[in-house]
């Protein structure tokens, strides 16, 4: 499988550049020299996210007749992540330059530099790492021994005994919920539950941006199956579904493969496990996932509770524990792959360069701009605050009177939005308004009371 590489390519710096001077994404804690890879969605950046969030739930929530949702909390029973192994098996390794002091995930620096893979033997790691490899930030060859670390984190309640932990993903919840969903819907076998949530996990090295980062979002879904059910197909179709959510935000075909887990690598209870990749700046690295689970994690926190978490299905009048496919997808990577996709530059000639970013018209964080033509007419901002009011009752909706329009129409390039109205005499006169897209800066004539119903045509 690919990993992915921490490249400090034109790329990348444009895009992370763009993202702060823009006011998508900004480095937490700046003022105080920044905090250990976090990062803030900036106005324009939290729009995108809850636009990606929406289009989400709505294709594979509200859009579906066999998936319901839930939002559970982030502090849960530690005994939940005892059952799901987390306590003891969610470990990675690192190993620290003894020099500079620089630390790394051990299987990810033996797999980059040497092309091997020795995932979870801690031993071969340490050797390999001390006898083959120089540190890529200072070029010694002075190493500790690799260790194990839990990556997840540890934090206490004045009402409970013992170390309680921030959830390191969002599906624990959903699995010691099965019952209550069972007992309060009418939901059957096979149906699934869909969460959108935060997560953390203590990554060793974060890094890529908001691409691996220690606190994030999941888009995560259980879909629960007979253990009799032929699920290649419903594997399949899940799979085509969650490439489809990928083009959605603009990647293209050519930018996304499938990478299927081998066997002897598989987690023991996973039947089946496939990435989808896509070609980030930094080049392929995972973007969503989906693995056929068995019924390990009802069949664990059955045992570990003593609950009863069988279902009874009428169809067939037998009770088994189902078995779960798991389509997983991480919010942070899939708004990452929306800026990656639509960051363009066009050259319009004479030096001349146009950032434009070319998000699809339902991601764009602003769906319209309104301009007056001339600011110091008040005929025509009046006009223009009227249409503005309508039209934010329906679409996410700026106003800019600031500047001559030809540098209006460029600061909304750059943010993306897909469509500004030019509020000109004609209006005033013809009740017409200047439409102007984004993409082919091709300008359209329509009129003010049709205006609404046309934009609502082009965004969807």
């Amino acid at each position: 499988m690919a990993k992915e590489k921490n490249i400090k390519n034109e790329q990348m710096e444009k895009i992370v550049a763009f993202c702060k001077r823009k006011g998508f994404v900004f480095p937490a804690c700046e003022i105080y020299g920044g905090f250990a890879n976090a990062y803030s969605y900036g106005p324009y950046g939290v729009e995108l996210k809850n636009n990606i969030k929406q289009l989400w739930w709505k294709k594979f929530v509200d859009g579906r007749e066999d998936m319901v949702g839930l939002d559970g909390p982030i502090l849960l029973n530690s005994k939940l992540w005892e059952a799901s192994g987390h306590l003891g098996g969610f470990n990675d390794a690192m190993i620290d330059c003894k020099e500079c002091k620089m630390r790394y995930r051990a299987d990810n620096l033996i797999s980059e530099v040497l092309g091997k893979d020795l995932e979870g033997k801690l031993d071969e790691m340490t050797k390999t790492i001390q006898t083959e490899i120089k540190c890529p930030n200072c070029g010694k060859q002075n190493w500790t021994e690799a260790r194990f670390f839990n990556m997840m984190f540890k934090t206490e309640m004045n009402s409970v005994e013992g170390p309680v932990y921030l959830r390191p993903e969002t599906a624990g919840a959903i699995f010691v919920d099965f019952k209550n969903v069972i007992d309060s819907c009418r939901v059957k076998v096979p149906f699934g539950i869909g969460q959108i949530g935060k997560a953390f996990r203590n990554e060793i090295v974060a890094r890529n941006f908001i691409f691996r980062v220690r606190e994030f979002e999941q888009m995560e879904i259980e879909y629960f199956i007979s253990p009799e059910a032929e699920w290649e197909a419903m594997f399949n179709n899940w799979l085509e579904a969650q490439e489809e959510f990928a083009k959605s935000l603009g990647a293209k075909a050519e930018d996304l493969k499938r990478y299927e887990h081998p066997k002897e690598k598989l987690s023991h209870y996973s039947r089946k496990t496939v990435d989808i990749e896509y070609n980030f700046p930094f080049g392929f690295a995972e973007l969503f996932g989906l693995a056929h689970r068995g019924d390990f994690d009802l069949s664990q926190h059955q045992k570990f509770s003593g609950s009863d978490l069988t279902y009874f299905d009428s169809t067939t009048n037998k009770r088994y524990l189902p078995h779960v496919l798991e389509p997983t997808f991480g919010v942070d990577r899939a708004v990452l792959v929306a800026l990656s996709a639509a960051y363009t530059e066009e050259d319009l000639g004479e030096g001349d360069i146009r950032v434009v970013m070319k998000f699809p018209p339902k991601l764009a964080p602003t769906k319209v701009a309104i301009f007056p033509l001339l600011k110091n007419k008040p005929e025509l901002v009046a006009k223009a605050r009227e249409i503005f009011a309508d039209l934010k009752s329906e679409f996410k909706c700026e106003f800019d009177d600031n500047g001559n329009v030809g540098k209006r129409y460029r600061r909304q390039d750059e943010v993306g939005t897909p469509f500004c109205v030019t509020v000109d005499f004609d209006t005033l006169e013809k009740g017409e308004v200047t439409v102007r897209d984004r993409d082919t800066m091709k300008q359209d004539k329509v009129k003010v009371e049709d205006l609404k119903d046309w934009l609502k045509n082009k965004i969807s």
